[in-house]
């Protein structure tokens, strides 16, 4: 796990998916724990998935506290992101105690990518991006979200890489700090759980087995 600067990373700017209002990143933890997905595109079908996956969580989470944001690097894609609900964040910040029990979409843009370079999140390029696609944590990956009837798209940038933040309420430490290597890599529901010291009822959805049947699309 790489060096995470949190006083520079926090200062960054991100958009409100949902009202459009700019917050500083480091907002997000102030008040408590804070799991930060970081989606490659909105309309990644594989990060579609991912972010069904890691929304199961999101019961356990707010039981114990702790916020989950999804960020993505563009508007481009989020409304269909949203209206195909593949994301249950957690109400953050000062209503987060009140509104114990409301589930919501919380979902915020990295318009300027900024968090996205500072946490190390590689970009491809038009040479590396299509051996990186076709691997095979991609295509295990989309054979899940096919079999589960996630689609996705091509639309947007299709060179960003992302991956996940974990930090502790008011800062204090960074609890996981996560870069993807393959676009089909992501951290483990148990490895969350276990890394916040919390108990979780969430079963992580089994990969199929790829082959050439189940993992061509």
């Amino acid at each position: 796990m790489a060096n995470v600067d949190l006083v520079q990373v926090g200062k960054n700017l991100l958009k409100n998916g949902d009202t459009g209002e700019s917050v500083e990143l480091q907002s997000l933890w102030q008040d408590q724990s804070v799991v930060l997905f970081f989606l490659r595109r909105f309309g990644c079908q594989v990060c579609r998935w991912m972010a069904t996956e890691i929304s199961k969580l999101e019961p356990d989470l707010r039981a114990s506290g702790v916020a989950l944001v999804g960020v993505g690097p563009e508007e481009l894609g989020l409304k269909d992101f949203k209206e195909g609900r593949f994301f249950k964040g957690s109400v953050l910040g000062q209503y987060f105690n009140s509104c114990i029990g409301t589930v919501v979409e919380s979902i915020y843009v990295d318009e300027q990518k900024k968090s996205y370079k500072d946490l190390g999140f590689k970009r491809y390029t038009a040479l590396t991006v299509v051996p990186a696609a076709l691997g095979k944590k991609v295509r295990n990956a989309a054979a899940k979200a096919n079999a589960e009837g996630i689609q996705g798209n091509f639309s947007g940038d299709l060179l960003q890489s992302g991956g996940m933040l974990i930090v502790a309420k008011g800062g204090k430490k960074v609890l996981v700090h996560f870069i993807q290597d393959s676009p089909g890599d992501h951290v483990p529901l148990e490895d969350i759980a276990k890394v916040l010291g919390i108990s979780a009822n969430a079963k992580a959805g089994q990969m199929p087995v790829c082959n050439d049947a189940v993992c061509t699309r």
